[in-house]
């Protein structure tokens, strides 16, 4: 098959959340599973810069596309890694600016025709490579119009004739909410602006664009894809949803594990693995090191996280005083919401001996928390997947969340009777919910041998992207 991923973030390259990292690394494994893979991003000045490093090179200089009334001129570029291309749309009155989506004030206040154009182009660039896709696999709002393009712009040009789509939602709380006057810069019928179409509360949807216009749609897990057909969790769509709930799937996302392997990863201070553990011990003592901490032979909890309430921190710092008279040693690694690093900073001047705070994005130390802890903290809200979790087993670090999402798919509440299970997980959104299970948690490290099997258990999880490749190649080919 020949697959096209259009999403607006692609790691390596340009990345601010997980849609970075799943445009990354699924099109690797699906190129081993024997798929034609190309991927379009746009050109952002972040990727320019580093041009050499990538191997970029403009591949077609003048490609045309009908926008605002008129035509208008891009480039295209491309990077060729690990065996399939990389394409990025260049025009740089829309992507040549210091963020991908905004500044730290503010979001672009002409993201609707940035990502608008973002997602014609892409149709564009693929006729003028001569790609003919058998699916077009878009990911959230930012790439959503390409889809409804093609279905009202394009829906007669023979090229597309044989594509199919699939629309995945990442985060269904982010929607691209934009003026009607988008639809006519676009070329697509003002009709559409209405209730059953791309209308919502007065406002053009992108979102609501790629759930109606995919031929099948997707989320990054099961639950989530259950959740998001509830009022609680839908966002306004899940009527909408509900209806295409036939079309609705859930794919779990994978994780790297050339990247994320405690028996090869450079940033460690020891290596280990399932048969041999004595190298966490010395990242232990690295990590505290590195927060000025001494825990004296008691747990260490760790969290990597954007220091959000969606992620969980309100019920963090309302349980936080009975969660470090337990004893524990909290470190903590993220930036975010300024009222929560404000409470944060407080609490560590507070609790100097008790938590850790680096108010920053530093991957060389997310890999040592997840390394030298002894359990790792997820107490979302919501998590359509999570990845966190995932790293933590692999390190075994074991993992304390909240029963939501990807999270509940993914970690099995421990049995010390039986000794099945890989985590600890809550199923109330409250500050006593959470301390009760860590309280749980740390009994069971008390005990040598379920606190043993426990590991084993975590470490020997399968989250690999091979997995997740093969149920969208069957997904595709069902489409």
């Amino acid at each position: 098959m020949n697959i096209v991923f259009i999403a607006s973030e692609v790691a390596p390259f340009a990345k601010t959340g997980g849609l970075a990292d799943v445009a990354g690394a699924l099109p690797r494994y699906l190129t081993e599973l024997g798929a034609s893979v190309r991927v379009i991003m746009p050109l952002y000045r972040s990727v320019r810069n580093r041009a050499q490093e990538f191997g970029l090179e403009e591949v077609r200089p003048r490609v045309e596309v009908d926008w605002a009334g008129g035509r208008q001129e891009f480039s295209v570029w491309e990077s060729r890694s690990k065996g399939f291309s990389v394409n990025f749309i260049d025009k740089s009155e829309y992507f040549d600016r210091d963020g991908l989506y905004g500044t730290s004030m503010a979001d672009y206040p002409d993201n609707a025709d940035r990502f608008g154009f973002f997602g014609k182009a892409c149709l564009e660039t693929l006729k003028a490579l001569g790609f003919r896709a058998d699916i077009i696999h878009a990911h959230d709002w930012q790439s959503a119009l390409a889809l409804a393009c093609k279905k009202h712009v394009y829906g007669r040009d023979v090229f597309f004739e044989r594509t199919r789509s699939l629309f995945t939602i990442h985060n269904l709380a982010y929607q691209g909410l934009f003026d009607r006057s988008l639809l006519g810069r676009a070329g697509l019928p003002e009709s559409l602006f209405n209730m059953e179409d791309l209308e919502f509360y007065g406002k053009v949807n992108f979102l609501k664009a790629g759930i109606l216009y995919g031929d099948a749609v997707s989320t990054v897990s099961v639950r989530y894809s259950r959740e998001i057909q509830t009022p609680e969790f839908g966002c306004g769509l899940d009527g909408l949803l509900r209806k295409r709930s036939q079309a609705l799937f859930g794919v779990l996302n994978g994780v790297d594990y050339e990247a994320w392997n405690p028996e090869t990863d450079r940033h460690l201070a020891a290596r280990f693995s399932p048969q041999d553990l004595r190298g966490k011990t010395a990242c232990r003592q690295d990590l505290l090191q590195a927060y000025g901490l001494s825990a004296q032979g008691r747990p260490v909890i760790g969290m990597v996280s954007r220091l959000a309430g969606q992620k969980g921190l309100d019920i963090l710092l309302d349980g936080l005083e009975a969660l470090l008279q337990t004893g524990a040693v909290l470190i903590i690694l993220g930036t975010g919401e300024a009222a929560i690093e404000n409470a944060l900073s407080d609490s560590a001047r507070e609790h100097p001996d008790q938590i850790g705070l680096k108010l920053a994005f530093d991957d060389a130390l997310a890999h040592k928390i997840y390394a030298g802890c002894d359990f790792f903290l997820i107490p979302s809200r919501y998590e359509p997947c999570g990845l966190t979790q995932m790293y933590s087993l692999k390190y075994g670090t074991i993992p304390i969340v909240r029963a939501t999402g990807g999270l509940d798919d993914t970690i099995l509440e421990f049995d010390p009777r039986t000794g099945q299970g890989n985590g600890f997980k809550f199923q109330d959104y409250a500050a006593g919910e959470m301390v009760g299970t860590i309280k749980r948690a740390l009994a069971v490290r008390e005990n040598k041998n379920q606190w043993q099997a426990l590991r084993r258990n975590a470490m020997a999880c399968d989250f690999s992207w091979t997995r997740s490749a093969e149920e969208y190649i069957q997904l595709y080919g069902r489409l």
